[in-house]
């Protein structure tokens, strides 16, 4: 059995919205709603879904750059839905984001070196300016550049570069799990398949454990051990890579993976249009809340919400329609 690094349980995310005279709360956002999983030490769990749908919000919550409204996450075993101070400081050092757009997140105003620097001077890794630098130099190498960047400022570099620098500034502080927030959504598709083998590279070498949030699903499946499905705050699949691209079994997967296109010249697939818009996630459908769109949606889909539940080994949905394991 492979050891499990992170676990989260019941996780909810709510952001208040505020209205009239007083600013008094009105309504909340539900962002990410009774969200379960678990990801296994060194393995890479994607997480696919429309936009909106809560995945980011999931991945920041998980390594603590957004409050849980309830819930709890656990690293190794510890829950530290609630540490504080030092605590979550010295947690910091284990846990790292790559962010989605690489020219929004790289300070403009400082060189590389200091860039890639910053976390080692925080975290107090290396003793003295030039074990920093040396250390700047060796990341720089390490994802694909030449060390003498670390003078240069980030308008001087591509997209897929200045990736390349985030993926450095993350690895600097030696962490073990890493949340990659659509790390190649920006950038062209040539470019794309090098960042991602540069990351698949990287985790074989330094044993690292991923949360990769992507849209693209063939990146997903290239990239995952495992997959999950988010749809309107909540897993509705999750299963072994491998088997859920060639038995998914939630409507919404479907559609997700009829949409897909067929690199070969007069292939065809049977496409699955979904009607309709995502519901708000202030006033989510009662019931299931995929039913407004389900092609396959019935009178109970509507009321009975459903839980996410083991259909076949490893493989769990949530779905009304398709049978437990034990049926």
């Amino acid at each position: 059995m492979s050891e499990i690094l992170i676990e989260v349980k019941n996780l909810k995310k709510e952001f208040p919205i505020k209205g009239g005279i007083l600013s008094r709360q009105v309504a909340s956002v539900k962002a990410v709603s009774d969200v379960s999983l678990k990801i296994n030490k060194g393995d890479t769990l994607g997480l696919v879904g429309e936009s909106g749908c809560g995945k980011s919000t999931l991945g920041r919550c998980i390594i603590r750059l957004l409050e849980p409204t309830s819930g709890s996450i656990h690293f190794e075993n510890k829950d530290i839905t609630n540490l504080k101070g030092e605590a979550l400081r010295s947690l910091r050092r284990r846990m790292q984001i790559i962010f989605q757009d690489p020219y929004a997140s790289l300070n403009p105003r400082m060189t590389v070196g200091s860039i890639i620097g910053e976390p080692l001077l925080i975290h107090k890794i290396g003793a003295t300016k030039k074990e920093r630098l040396d250390r700047v130099q060796e990341l720089l190498e390490l994802v694909g550049l030449r060390k003498e960047a670390f003078q240069r400022y980030p308008h001087e570099f591509s997209g897929g570069q200045r990736q390349r620098i985030g993926i450095a500034r993350a690895l600097g502080v030696n962490p073990e799990f890493i949340v990659c927030d659509e790390p190649v959504s920006a950038l062209d598709v040539s470019i794309q398949a090098q960042v991602v083998n540069l990351l698949m590279d990287l985790q074989q070498k330094l044993g690292l454990t991923y949360l990769f949030i992507a849209h693209d699903l063939k990146v997903v499946e290239h990239i995952s051990t495992r997959v999950a499905v988010m749809y309107l705050g909540r897993i509705v699949e999750i299963s072994s890579s491998e088997d859920i691209y060639k038995n998914p079994q939630h409507p919404y997967t479907q559609a997700l993976l009829s949409a897909i296109p067929i690199p070969k010249i007069g292939a065809r697939k049977n496409r699955v249009i979904l009607q309709g818009d995502v519901p708000s996630p202030v006033t989510p459908p009662s019931g299931c809340h995929f039913n407004p769109r389900c092609p396959i949606a019935e009178e109970k889909c509507r009321i009975q919400d459903p839980t996410l539940k083991m259909t076949v080994p490893g493989h769990e949905t949530r779905c009304l329609k398709v049978p437990p394991l034990n049926v």
